[in-house]
């Protein structure tokens, strides 16, 4: 079958939500995909920062198809190994207590919401506590989730949203402290912003926000789906900051391809919020998500993948600077670790995406002028020059 028709087929039946780009990605291999015809994409967009370990690891692999041979789903009715293996090492790098698996990172934070409106409600009984969240933030596309989405492009068809929920300016303390009532129950961050255009927060606003919400008993939930998992150079934004949140949320390279996604809560939060009753899901945390998570948490380790990140983060980041430098349409680049952006003035970025794609390279947009470059954490230095070779001829 021809990629035309594949095309033809899909949008006969598929609601069309996406406006996908016309290639039809059968198969990969480290960090490259293959279209149905055979033509290969050198991949920095990874899945939208999923596909942290790449394409076709042999060992991610052969622990999903052990855990289907074994069993894939039990129901949150019950115990399974897989879910201890994982919780225990997402709790074990992320210096925090308890585990909650969704099965997306949209569900992490509807959970991690549930969790501030719980604990504020334990405290005083009342039901109309506040959450700040950020302009220009993006959390996701569930009703709660697109709530504390700082964009009114993405609400507008779909109001009324939740309410309680107020808005301030990322990078700006004094926004936030304005926004500050005897309602606020939690503010809510990425310590880097994805969608929005890939902006790194200051060190003096986490540290401002930590000791607000410290002062005033407010619970900081930093969403990490996208910033998370390494891609930054550590396993999650925040702990270069020294920001600990009282609740995480996490999924995309999580799972590195399987649907998952986790809020994480500190001890203090997680003995006084949720109980048996308040939150379920009948997928999350079954035996097969949990192997992945498992195996992924193995292979970081022995692939010394944060120290991978660290070490070619600052050849990654001269390359850009030189092609910011050398092209006055690019107007400059910000990012952290291999979560990059370029700012993008007097073009569509979204044309240099599309020429991209026609010569063999992936690369994503982020907000409306940010050619965003989030690849697989395995790339090597080769891969940048080619990724650079191909950007260039795009341009």
């Amino acid at each position: 079958m021809k990629s035309k028709e594949y095309m033809d087929r899909t949008e006969q039946s598929v609601l069309h939500t996406y406006n996908r780009f016309p290639v039809v990605f059968e198969k990969g291999e480290g960090v490259y995909l293959e279209d149905v015809e055979g033509k290969r994409y050198l991949d920095f967009g990874a899945g939208i920062a999923v596909f942290a370990l790449g394409y076709g690891n042999r060992e991610y692999e052969e622990a999903l198809k052990d855990q289907i041979s074994k069993v894939i789903h039990t129901s949150n009715l019950f115990y399974n190994p897989p879910l201890m293996e994982a919780a225990e090492k997402l709790v074990k790098v992320s210096g925090l207590d308890k585990v909650f698996f969704t099965n997306s990172g949209t569900e992490a934070i509807e959970g991690a919401i549930k969790v501030a409106r719980k604990y504020a409600y334990l405290k005083d009984g009342s039901t109309d506590h506040e959450i700040i969240a950020m302009n220009h933030s993006f959390h996701g596309r569930s009703m709660g989730a697109l709530s504390v989405t700082g964009n009114p492009h993405y609400q507008e068809a779909f109001k009324p949203l939740i309410g309680g929920i107020r808005f301030a300016d990322f990078n700006d303390l004094e926004s936030v402290k304005a926004q500050v009532t005897d309602k606020t129950c939690a503010i809510l961050l990425e310590p880097v912003q994805g969608e929005g255009g890939i902006y790194p927060a200051s060190q003096e606003f986490m540290d401002g926000v930590r000791k607000l919400c410290d002062e005033k008993d407010i619970l900081l939930i930093l969403d990490e789906i996208q910033c998370g998992m390494g891609r930054t150079g550590s396993w999650f934004a925040w702990q270069q900051y020294g920001t600990k949140p009282d609740v995480m949320t996490c999924a995309k390279a999580l799972g590195c391809g399987i649907p998952v996604g986790a809020f994480v809560l500190n001890e203090k939060t997680a003995k006084a919020s949720l109980v048996p009753g308040d939150h379920g899901t009948t997928y999350g945390g079954n035996p097969l998500a949990c192997a992945a998570v498992s195996r992924v948490f193995d292979l970081f380790e022995t692939l010394d993948i944060i120290a991978h990140v660290k070490e070619l983060t600052p050849y990654f980041e001269a390359k850009l600077d030189e092609l910011t430098a050398r092209y006055n349409f690019l107007a400059a680049r910000r990012g952290r670790g291999f979560m990059q952006g370029l700012v993008v003035t007097g073009r569509p970025v979204g044309e240099i995406v599309k020429k991209a794609l026609e010569n063999g390279l992936i690369v994503l947009s982020a907000g409306s002028d940010v050619l965003r470059l989030v690849p697989p954490l395995v790339i090597e230095k080769a891969d940048i020059d080619e990724m650079v070779k191909r950007l260039e001829q795009s341009f």
